[in-house]
């Protein structure tokens, strides 16, 4: 199985990254590997996520308040959204493919 992420997902991880590493140094090196961390256990085991819907599983993560929404198809496991827990919910939901 192979990883893709939805460019706006990319970016949402890339702006978050930077956020958190004007925080405090380092810190968004510990975003990035908990999002590493986290989706090598999606591509071991793809159904660990709970259902969203029926075309979309999310995976929260344990040491940010982030939410990774997820579709999986033949042998791709696409991020759809890096999604902060306190913004807008469902605000990504026109970018999944279904």
């Amino acid at each position: 199985m192979r990883l893709e992420f939805h460019p706006e997902a990319e970016l949402e991880l890339i702006e978050a990254a930077v956020y958190y590493d004007n925080q405090a140094p380092g810190l968004g090196e510990r975003f990035e590997f908990e999002i590493r961390h986290a989706t090598d256990l999606l591509l071991d085991h793809p159904e660990i996520g709970l259902p969203a819907d029926p075309d979309l599983r999310k995976f929260i993560l344990s040491r940010f308040p982030f939410t990774l929404y997820y579709s999986l198809a033949a042998d791709v496991l696409r991020i759809e959204a890096v999604a902060h827990q306190s913004r807008r919910p469902d605000y990504w939901k026109s970018r999944a493919n279904r």
